[in-house]
């Protein structure tokens, strides 16, 4: 070798040339003070930049290896049962992955692709095949029951056919999955129940129930209150869960309340009108709150229209007849007297009225409040009975123009601008669709009605979930009301889902 050669190549010197995947990139990312403290604290590594490494391939290791957990949501409405359920299994550790969504009504489908990241989006379940549903291991439903009422021509409800809890029954026959949480009206309880019978159920929950006991399912069921969920607003439904390995307890929950203020929007816009006018001219704010405006019925919470002169001020001696006349025409006698049926609110005639109340004007008194609107001067109405063509009897009333006219209490109710002003230091009262954007809530000295965001913590949605299409939409606010209107409460669905995930993974350890 020569002397000159004062160096050479050797195996195992130099740099190792990496591959394309392997090489490392600087990448920029913005952290707060409080995360990068934790980073710091439970990362394992000589340099941030190890110890962030650590803590990220950790965390892609424990992915790989968690079990994904599939599902299937039907009658899906808003998302409600998916949310809850996917919290509860998150938090325990599970991924999930929702193979089948089903839901017809648009409203509700915009909502859905607005929030979820939806690839298996169908319509009508009743066109959905089994053979076309990938293996599952849960069925979330809120299944409509309007059928129910119908069914088994007045013999109860004898089987499942035709109503839409079919739908369920014939996907869990078929695919059976480990299990199912089902949410329904608390009305399901005591439906089509006999009158005889001392059994606390009706015969449609039991057919439920026994079709679910039958499908080889441990079935327990739950009315459940939203009030003791920490959501103010008293609502009540049905839970059913089912699994193939054990009962679920739905007994026992951990009780959590709040008021309504907790989660109210402050500084909002209030409404100037002549409904709230009226309503500040004649009571203090602090007087409106829980107080409900409606013309037919009375009570220490209850405000009348005539009361705040809505339609026009009244006199006092107007005012006391009115008052006598909304208890009055609530008394039998009144229908037995002129040979009719009795109904809650009948319209009374001038010689009627003159029997309790006696003044030398009641005509023109009378004619006085008609022309305002307090009173309207109708013909009674009788009950007739038709026959359905599934045999079943349908009463509804109609005009007696055999009858004198009478005066009676305009109902009103929602031609009103607010049928009630909420309390913000109590639960607000059931948001029905029908009426939810007629109640009012207190705001900075005035009366506004309730944000959509306001609705949407009213059901426990996460702030990140959004109506916004709906929004400056021709009545898309009613529309997204609507849809509130027949949603689940998310802390209870995982409330439940909690229970049901500990079940799953006890059966699946051992």
């Amino acid at each position: 070798m020569s002397s000159n050669n004062h160096g050479g190549y050797r195996i195992g010197s130099g740099r190792i040339s990496l591959n394309k995947d392997e090489k490392k990139e600087g990448v920029t990312i913005y952290l707060s003070s409080k995360e990068k403290k934790l980073i710091e604290q439970y990362g394992i590594g000589n340099s941030f930049s190890a110890k962030v490494n650590d803590l990220l391939f950790n965390e892609i290791n424990t992915r790989k290896n968690q079990k994904t957990v599939k599902f299937i949501d039907l009658f899906a409405g808003l998302g409600g049962i998916r949310l809850g359920f996917e919290q509860a299994f998150s938090e325990a550790g599970y991924k999930t992955e929702c193979i089948l969504t089903s839901e017809i009504k648009p409203s509700a489908i915009k909502a859905l692709k607005e929030n979820f990241d939806i690839h298996n989006l169908k319509g009508d379940i009743t066109k959905i095949k089994c053979s076309d549903i990938d293996d599952f291991d849960f069925l979330l439903a809120g299944f409509p029951c309007q059928a129910f009422s119908f069914a088994g021509k007045g013999h109860g409800f004898g089987d499942t056919r035709g109503t839409l809890f079919f739908e369920v029954e014939r996907i869990l026959k078929e695919k059976k999955p480990f299990g199912f949480i089902l949410e329904n009206v608390e009305g399901l309880i005591l439906h089509d129940k006999d009158k005889d019978s001392s059994d606390n159920i009706g015969r449609t929950l039991k057919t439920i129930l026994s079709s679910l006991e039958n499908l080889g399912y441990k079935v327990s069921w739950k009315l459940l209150e939203a009030q003791n969920f920490g959501i103010p607003q008293l609502r009540k439904r049905v839970f059913i869960t089912g699994t193939l390995s054990e009962y679920i307890n739905l007994d026992n929950f951990p009780i959590k309340k709040s008021i309504l203020n907790d989660i109210l929007e402050k500084n909002k816009p209030t409404i100037n009108s002549h409904f709230t006018n009226c309503l500040l001219k004649h009571f203090k704010i602090e007087e409106l709150y829980g107080k409900a405006i409606k013309d037919k019925r009375g009570g220490k919470n209850n405000i009348h229209s005539w009361t705040i002169g809505l339609k026009g001020e009244i006199s006092d001696e107007q005012k006391t007849l009115l008052e006598l006349l909304l208890k009055e025409r609530r008394k039998k006698h009144w229908a037995e007297e002129i040979g009719i049926k009795w109904m809650d609110g009948m319209p009374l005639t001038l010689k009627q009225i003159s029997t309790f109340y006696s003044s030398e004007n009641l005509a023109q008194i009378l004619k006085d409040l008609v022309d305002k609107g307090y009173l309207t001067y109708e013909y009674p109405k009788k009950e007739i009975i038709n026959i359905s063509s599934n045999g079943r009897k349908i009463r509804e009333r109609v005009y007696d123009i055999s009858k004198e006219k009478g005066y009676n209490i305009v109902t009103g109710k929602l031609s009103f601008e607010f049928t009630k002003i909420l309390d913000s230091y109590k639960e607000a009262p059931t948001l029905v669709a029908v009426d939810v954007s007629h109640l009012g809530v207190i705001d900075n000295g005035g009366i506004r009605k309730l944000t959509l965001r306001e609705g949407l913590r009213l059901f426990g949605y996460p702030e990140s979930y959004t109506l916004s299409s709906f929004e400056d939409k021709p009545n898309g606010l009613n529309k997204a009301f609507d849809l509130l209107g027949n949603t689940v409460v998310i802390p209870v669905v995982k409330a439940v889902s909690d229970r049901i995930c500990k079940i799953y993974s006890h059966t699946n350890k051992s």
